[in-house]
């Protein structure tokens, strides 16, 4: 019979380093963004609980949310992933063997340029037709 390891499920700081595998960060990364040493990131993710205000610091650093990094669950990342996957027409024949590492790799701060600047264009395509029904 197979049994939960609860400790890995309310371990904060190995959710901590999980989130930031699956992002594609590295602990000196996530040092910069909050502030820190690599070598303070390594003890923060083996550390078990933290006090709400860091956990908030961390979350925004890691780029998601606090109840995201609070409730964060490898099997429920696993589960979405391959329905996601499942109903979608990627099959893994259409990928590539040889740029599999380049999958999702895309930066988040690129991300939220692009799409910042689509949504001034947008706005400003609002303007020039609110400007014509005057």
């Amino acid at each position: 019979m197979e049994t939960v390891n609860y400790t890995n499920m309310l371990h904060m700081g190995r959710k901590i380093e999980r989130i930031r595998r699956l992002r594609g960060m590295t602990q000196t990364e996530l040092g910069e963004a909050l502030g820190i040493t690599k070598q303070a990131v390594s003890k923060m993710e083996q550390t078990e609980k933290f006090e709400v205000e860091k956990i908030k610091i961390i979350a925004s650093a890691l780029g998601v949310t606090e109840d995201g990094l609070k409730s964060f669950n490898e099997e429920k990342v696993l589960y979405n992933t391959m329905n996601f996957y499942d109903n979608s027409s990627v099959s893994a024949s259409s990928i590539n063997a040889n740029n599999v590492e380049t999958l999702n790799n895309f930066p988040i701060e690129k991300t939220i340029e692009l799409f910042e600047k689509l949504l001034q264009k947008e706005r400003e395509k609002y303007e020039e037709v609110k400007k014509g029904k005057k």
